[in-house]
């Protein structure tokens, strides 16, 4: 049975908190409707970066670094300059050091709750933002655009489905990411060495030392070979290892994502993803902060500016009145 809990306080943070089968799940709408929690109780896995201690100020001083932020614009753009077909937006520099814009600013925005369901099957809810003459970026980036998050928890785990329409008479940038914070350990009393995780891909986008594009897809190395076999996401430094995306396999069986196992207790965590997520961008922290981002981008870093094709970058527009949508789905397993 799908329950639905609209006044959940976690962390003192008024949230909503789904309830189905052996998944909960809280999301903060203030906070951008990220997913704070995502947690299988039978298997005893905490999905998403969740340290019991840290405080709700804590998280929201680094959102992008907990829970399921979804960004918009995400990763970086050359000196904040954002060219479309019809303009060029000057975006503030929120990364002074290498002198870039990174990950826009709607993950930092409060959404408003549309819809809740709750039924034998699911709990379903659906947040939105509508980016306005009233967002103090408006100044930066004048374009009207609504974006909304449909977030179902089922037995098949939690399925995020991202809907961005645009408002405006103005072309309308389309590049969507989610900063996928994943737990490590994932399971409870388990530990970061015995993690593996397995990625599909195709080609590496090679960065610079501002770790923008340099437009040049390069062959796998052997260090990028292991994301096909099964890497160690934590314990050794990811730093924006860019890849193009590749079916996968699971279970013998085609998956269009990206899993990690426990190769110990025999648990999984699968990140399941649609056609449109074209790239992998993998990064973790440093490797020691007891977490890893395998995130799913529907465009290269930088994509608006690059002089490669579109049908290689994944970036698009979207005219008056035209909605882009994707998704993505967590769940687990147990062998």
């Amino acid at each position: 049975m799908g329950k639905v809990e609209s006044n959940f306080s976690f962390k003192g943070v008024d949230c909503v908190k789904l309830s189905h089968g052996r998944y909960f799940c809280v999301i903060a709408p203030s906070m951008g409707a990220s997913v704070l929690r995502l947690r299988d109780e039978e298997n005893k896995i905490d999905v998403f970066r969740y340290v019991e201690s840290v405080t709700a100020d804590e998280i929201n001083g680094a959102r992008e670094i907990w829970g399921l932020p979804t960004l918009y614009l995400p990763n970086r753009f050359d000196g904040g300059v954002l060219k479309t077909s019809d303009a060029e937006y000057h975006l503030p520099l929120n990364e002074e050091a290498l002198g870039n814009t990174i990950h826009g600013w709607v993950h930092k925005r409060a959404h408003k709750i549309e819809t809740v369901i709750e039924d034998n099957h699911k709990a379903v809810l659906v947040t939105s933002f509508t980016h306005d003459k009233n967002d103090e970026w408006y100044q930066y980036f004048p374009v009207d655009f609504k974006i909304s998050y449909k977030f179902t928890l089922s037995d098949d785990g939690l399925k995020q489905e991202i809907s961005l329409t645009n408002l405006s008479d103005k072309a309308l940038p389309v590049s969507l990411c989610t900063h996928t914070t994943i737990n490590s350990p994932m399971v409870d009393g388990g530990e970061e060495k015995d993690l593996r995780l397995f990625v599909p891909i195709g080609k590496r986008c090679e960065l610079n030392d501002r770790c923008l594009p340099t437009e040049k897809l390069l062959e796998l190395s052997d260090w990028d070979k292991e994301y096909l076999t099964g890497k160690m996401p934590t314990l050794q430094e990811l730093d924006n290892d860019m890849y193009t995306a590749e079916m996968n396999t699971l279970d013998g069986e085609d998956f269009y994502g990206v899993y990690v196992k426990d190769t110990v207790n025999g648990t999984t965590v699968l990140n399941e993803v649609s056609e449109e997520f074209t790239f992998w961008n993998m990064w973790n922290h440093n490797g020691v902060n007891h977490y890893f981002c395998p995130e799913p981008m529907t465009a290269m870093i930088n994509c608006a500016n690059l002089s490669l094709p579109d049908d290689v970058t994944g970036y698009s527009e979207l005219k008056n009145g035209e909605t882009y949508t994707c998704w993505q789905r967590f769940a687990t397993k147990k062998d």
